[in-house]
């Protein structure tokens, strides 16, 4: 076995084309609420139909 090098490794850099965006992870859309804070109001309208069509092309996608 040999010992440790004096001499430091040079810096390692990534393949050609990768950044640290491309690496960094997507909001799970998880949030923290406070035990004493009040109740969130119902979605509208609006914002029911938008998350059934969202739904609904999510499914047809498989």
């Amino acid at each position: 076995m040999t010992g440790p090098s004096s001499t430091p490794r040079g810096e390692h850099s990534p393949r050609p084309g990768v950044t640290w965006v491309s690496s960094t992870t997507a909001w799970s859309g998880e949030q923290l609420v406070d035990d004493d804070a009040p109740e969130p109001a119902p979605p509208n309208r609006a914002t029911r139909r938008a998350i059934a069509r969202a739904q609904r092309r999510k499914n047809r996608g498989r």
